[in-house]
């Protein structure tokens, strides 16, 4: 089992961090602190977001009924023949 300070055990610690930094330290302690958990907090957001709009950008071909490409290198592109190539023939009529 884990050890979670309750009651008397909370004050002891505050007054070993009040000896060890002393009165005058107490508050850039506690800005540093709540800076550093802010930019966590900003920076967990931001990753969430990322990773939000990733899903996001997956999931709307999907949607649309369209295959997303795995890779369109120039090898794939070259394979493929281009609209005015095609031969009369192929030409989708109306």
């Amino acid at each position: 089992m884990g050890f979670i300070p309750s009651g008397p055990e909370v004050w002891v610690i505050l007054v070993i961090i009040l000896i060890v930094f002393g009165a005058g330290k107490l508050p850039q302690v506690g800005g540093a602190l709540g800076k550093g958990i802010r930019e966590f907090r900003a920076s967990q957001r931001e990753a969430m977001e990322d990773e939000d709009e990733e899903t996001e950008a997956e999931a709307a071909p999907a949607a649309n009924g369209e295959k997303k490409p795995a890779t369109a290198g120039a090898a794939d592109t070259a394979a493929k023949p281009a609209a005015s190539e095609k031969k009369p023939a192929e030409k989708e009529t109306a």
